[in-house]
């Protein structure tokens, strides 16, 4: 029996194991580190669209699909919270003078925009 196999219809590498034939979930060129971001929209998706997630999976697109959502939603978190770090008047001139002030409203901050990329990128 041939070591590595290829079926064509889907699209699917195998590797012979023993007797059986196992899919090659994940290609080496996409093995891209996953953020936290990644890494719950993973646990969403296994939990409420198993179909979705084992597509993906089996697929080999899981990784990159992740790193993707991931990428877009570390970007919107750190934009966000820029944004709205200049509209409430939070400046480096504020840390200097009294730390915990700034300390509360930054994480105040934090969790409004936590609060949205999970809604816009993660639980949807």
């Amino acid at each position: 029996m041939k070591k590595n196999y290829t079926d064509e219809k889907i699209g699917i590498d195998y590797t012979l194991v023993g007797d059986v034939y196992l899919p090659n979930l994940l290609s080496a060129d996409t093995n891209y580190p996953i953020g936290i971001w990644g890494q719950r929209h993973k646990e969403y998706l296994k939990e409420n669209h198993k179909l979705r997630y084992y597509n993906l999976l089996t697929s080999g697109k899981l990784n990159s699909y992740l790193h993707d959502v991931n990428a877009r939603a570390k970007k919107m978190y750190d934009n966000l919270v820029k944004q709205l770090a200049e509209q409430e008047g939070i400046t480096e001139q504020l840390k200097a003078d009294n730390q915990m002030e700034w300390v509360a409203r930054m994480n105040n901050i934090r969790s409004r925009v936590t609060e949205v990329v999970n809604t816009d990128f993660i639980y949807t």
